[in-house]
């Protein structure tokens, strides 16, 4: 009796943490703009398995016409599901068609091939391992995982290295003149050279004049353009060529219970990158990641304070971000107008930076209506709150002084952001903000938060910045702001 009341507690103590912890719909409700509620997909019953299309799952077979033979047949039949069972997936680039929700199972491996001769150049870049164009409803779904062979694409700087991986890298590939730099293939080294000389033949070369430079034109891993009704759950996708996600111009578009990962040392690794998308719910997913963690962009507008915005009506709650160069990002392009984001009970263990805002004159526009609330940071390396509008984007290869902006259209404005009930235990300085003498960051309302750090608060050309319960505690003292 008493082993069946021991159980019966249990039970209830299960029962009422999971009574606690909010669902989707709570957090729907609790935005504090009238957030929409993303479509998510739905498709019909019908299932195509690959292995029925000659797939052979040893990781030696190359699979990219059975999955596209699947695909096609899902679509001739008016959609439906495309499954993946347990397995190990060789395959080159998968294209998706409307209708399409790519099944991959527990179990199931996809593994892209390091043959880059099976990723044809489109629209200027080697095909994405998983992409579309102007879909609707396409989801990839499921407990297995994808893997992009990124380390096959991926330049990697010898300061990330540790001596024995420098050494073992530098066995094959090429390095850089400077020693600072390995990339896969002299042809990936001599990428955008070559790109330059042949665009001052052709201002637009075709894609088969871009062919020799494919190396150096690494992919995005999933790319969706243009695509409405999208769905990712539960799959892990790792080791990418570029930034893991990067969906643009999409609208209800869905993350759930997925995973994201590429190592830390990953150039251009970004997890999650959503660009100049609208109604998005970004929803208990875990990220590690090379560059940025869960980042907003939005490109393609005139910058300045227009009303319009590429980007709004985003939710992320519920969410997990370890290595990353920032947990949630903004930026840097923001040219294309940001509103009504609501970022909502997250953990940031270890990034770079905890709450990351940047963007620099030449690609800045108007980022307003932020709402940041209930943020658990530890171990942050940099800043645990960050607003930079002098931010500069630095490619492998490079330094600041080569690439520092002199341009002032496009300038960055950041205003109306609310950023609430936020710890951090650890960083390097709590909160730094840098804006432009002509536009400077304003309107940024600080209230219930703690943070333990080295340094304090730092800001030059900030305005109207508002400090309420907000206490920084540093080795010297404890400060109340």
């Amino acid at each position: 009796m008493k082993f069946f009341l021991r159980l019966a507690i249990a039970v209830l103590m299960v029962s009422s943490v999971a009574a606690q912890e909010k669902d989707l719909s709570t957090y729907y409700k609790e935005a504090p703009f009238k957030m929409p509620v993303a479509t998510v997909p739905t498709f019909a019953s019908k299932t195509f398995n690959i292995k029925d299309f000659g797939a052979i799952g040893d990781g030696q077979v190359l699979n990219t016409q059975a999955f596209a033979k699947a695909i096609a047949a899902c679509s001739a039949a008016g959609g439906g599901n495309v499954i993946v069972p347990s397995g190990l997936w060789l395959t080159g680039p998968i294209e998706f068609k409307s209708n399409i929700n790519l099944v991959v199972e527990r179990g199931a491996l996809i593994q892209f091939t390091a043959d880059h001769t099976q990723y044809p150049i489109i629209k200027g870049s080697a095909a994405s391992p998983i992409y579309g164009f102007d879909l609707k409803n396409i989801a990839i779904t499921g407990g297995g995982i994808i893997d992009g062979a990124g380390d096959t694409w991926r330049p990697l700087k010898k300061e990330k290295a540790t001596e024995k991986q420098w050494k073992e890298v530098t066995a094959t590939g090429v390095v850089s003149k400077d020693g600072k730099i390995w990339w896969p293939t002299k042809e990936a080294m001599d990428g955008e050279a070559f790109i330059k000389q042949l665009k001052t033949k052709n201002s637009k070369p075709s894609d088969e004049e871009l062919l020799p430079a494919r190396d150096f034109l690494r992919p995005y891993m999933v790319m969706f353009s243009k695509c409405d009704n999208v769905l990712i759950e539960g799959v892990t996708i790792r080791n990418s060529p570029k930034f893991i996600f990067y969906p643009t111009k999409c609208t209800n578009l869905t993350l759930r219970y997925a995973n994201f990962f590429n190592e830390w040392w990953a150039q251009n690794g970004d997890a999650i990158d959503i660009s100049a998308c609208k109604n998005v719910v970004v929803y208990k997913c875990n990220v590690s990641a090379g560059d940025d963690g869960i980042c907003m962009k939005s490109s393609g507008g005139k910058g300045g304070e227009t009303e319009e915005s590429a980007l709004e009506n985003i939710l992320i709650a519920g969410c997990n971000v370890y290595h990353a160069h920032g947990g949630f990002v903004i930026g840097s392009n923001t040219d294309g107008g940001m509103k009504n984001i609501y970022v909502t009970d997250c953990n940031f263990i270890g990034t770079d930076i905890g709450i990351r805002v940047k963007s620099n004159a030449g690609r800045g526009g108007y980022v307003r209506d932020i709402y940041i609330n209930n943020i658990f940071m530890k171990d942050i390396v940099n800043e645990a709150i960050a607003f930079d509008t002098f931010y500069e984007d630095v490619p492998p290869g490079k330094n600041k002084d080569e690439v520092k902006t002199t341009l002032r259209d496009k300038t960055p404005v950041f205003r109306n952001f609310y950023i609430s009930n936020v710890y951090c235990n650890g960083a390097s300085t709590a909160i730094a903000i840098t804006g432009l003498p002509e536009m400077p960051v304003s309107k940024i309302h600080f209230e219930n938060v703690t943070i333990s750090s080295k340094q304090g608060y730092t800001y030059k050309d900030a305005t109207e910045i508002d400090f309420k319960k907000v206490k920084i505690i540093t080795p010297t003292e404890t400060k109340e702001l």
